[in-house]
C-alpha cells in the first residue's frame, strides 16, 4: 500500500509587523502582559490588496519549487481556512487556478486551528487509497479581518500567513505514519464568528450592531481543554505506530498559546530542544501555524531523514489532531 510522504514544505507572510508595543497604542495592554500569558511578542498582519489566497498562492510555490513538480502533477489541492477571500467559490479554486494546477480537484474545509491537520489526514488517505497521486496541503489565513482591535483579549492573539505541504505516495519507509482527528461540537460558542452566516447574514443591521462578524472566544475554557486534548491526540498517534515519547525527534505544535505548548510539551516529557516554537513571531495563525512551524523547522535543518515528528493541532469546534511522520 502507498503511503504519503511530504516532499516539499512553503510558507509565506506579510511583511507588516505589529509588535506588542504597537498594541499598548490601541488598547489597554502591554508587552509584559502579552507575553506572559501567550507568549506572543510580535505577529504578522494583511495590508490592503493582500487576502488568504495571496498568501497561500505564495507558499504553494515554494512547497512546488522544493519538491521538485509542475503545478500540473498535482490532482489534489485541500485548503484549510476560515477566512476564505469568499464564503464561494472556495478559494482552493482560485488557488488552483493562479498556480496553473489544472489537473487537481479543489475544496476548503472549515476546521479552524486544525484545518491543515484535517486536511493532511484527508490527503493521506487519498494516496493511500490510491486515488490521488500528487497532493497540496495548505493552511492560510488572514484573521486580521475578523479580530476586533478593541478587544485586547483577543486582538493581542492572532497574526496572518501561509503554508503549504506537498505530498507524493511513496513506497518506502518514509512518510505519514498516522493521522487522527477528533471533534466535540458541545463547545462551538467557545472559540467562534457569531456573524455573517445564515444565522446572523453580513447584511442584517444586527451583525454590524452587535459586532458580530468578531472572533468570540473564552479564552480560560479553550485552554483547558486544549491542553488536554492535544495531548489525547499525542497519544493516539504513538500508541498506532508502537512508538513512545521518547523516539519523537521533533514535535511542532500548534502556535496558539507558549503555556498551551510548555504544557503538552511537559505532560509528553519532552525537553525545550525537541519543541518547535515560532508563536513569538507570528502569533496564532489558526490553520496556518503548523505548516508554517513546518516550513521553517525543514529549512533550518531540524528534520533530517529518518527522524519522527509529531504534528499536534487544537481549535475551535472543538476540533483537535494529530499526525507522525517518519522525515
Amino acid at each position: 500500500m502507498p503511503r504519503a510522504r511530504i516532499t516539499g514544505t512553503g510558507s509565506a507572510l506579510p511583511g507588516k509587523i505589529v509588535t506588542n508595543a504597537d498594541l499598548e497604542r490601541m488598547v489597554e495592554t502591554s508587552d509584559e502582559w502579552i507575553t506572559t500569558r501567550t507568549g506572543i511578542k510580535e505577529r504578522r498582519i494583511a495590508v490592503e490588496g493582500e487576502f488568504t489566497s495571496t498568501f497561500a498562492v505564495q507558499a504553494a510555490r515554494r512547497a512546488l519549487e522544493m519538491a521538485g513538480i509542475g503545478p500540473d502533477e498535482l490532482d489534489l489541492i485541500i485548503l484549510g481556512t476560515v477566512t476564505p477571500d469568499f464564503p464561494f467559490p472556495a478559494t482552493a479554486c482560485i488557488i488552483q487556478h493562479e498556480i496553473g494546477a489544472h489537473n487537481a480537484a479543489a475544496f476548503d474545509l472549515s476546521a479552524a486551528c486544525s484545518g491543515f491537520l484535517y486536511g493532511l489526514s484527508i490527503a493521506d488517505n487519498y494516496i493511500r487509497g490510491g486515488l490521488k497521486k500528487k497532493a497540496l496541503v495548505i493552511g492560510a489565513e488572514v484573521l486580521s479581518r475578523i479580530v476586533d482591535w478593541s478587544d485586547r483579549n483577543t486582538c493581542i492573539l492572532f497574526g496572518d500567513g501561509s503554508g503549504a505541504a506537498v505530498l507524493e505516495a511513496t513506497e518506502g519507509d518514509s512518510g505519514i505514519l498516522s493521522t487522527h482527528i477528533f471533534s466535540n461540537g458541545s463547545f462551538w460558542e467557545t472559540l467562534y464568528q457569531p456573524g455573517c452566516g445564515s444565522r446572523n447574514p453580513g447584511s442584517c443591521g444586527r451583525t454590524i450592531d452587535e459586532r458580530l462578524f468578531y472572533i468570540r472566544m473564552e479564552g480560560n475554557d479553550v485552554f483547558k481543554h486544549a491542553v488536554r486534548a492535544m495531548e489525547e491526540a499525542a497519544f493516539a498517534a504513538l500508541n498506532a505506530n508502537d512508538l513512545s515519547a521518547s523516539d519523537i525527534s521533533l514535535f511542532i505544535p500548534h502556535q496558539a498559546n507558549r503555556r498551551i505548548i510548555d504544557a503538552t510539551g511537559k505532560r509528553l516529557g519532552l525537553g525545550e530542544d525537541r519543541v518547535f516554537v515560532n508563536l513569538h513571531h507570528y502569533g496564532n495563525t489558526s490553520s496556518a501555524s503548523i505548516p508554517i512551524a513546518l516550513d521553517e523547522a525543514n529549512r533550518a535543518g531540524r528534520l533530517k531523514a529518518g527522524d519522527i515528528a509529531l504534528l499536534d493541532a487544537f481549535g475551535g469546534g472543538f476540533t483537535w489532531g494529530s499526525a507522525l511522520l517518519r522525515w
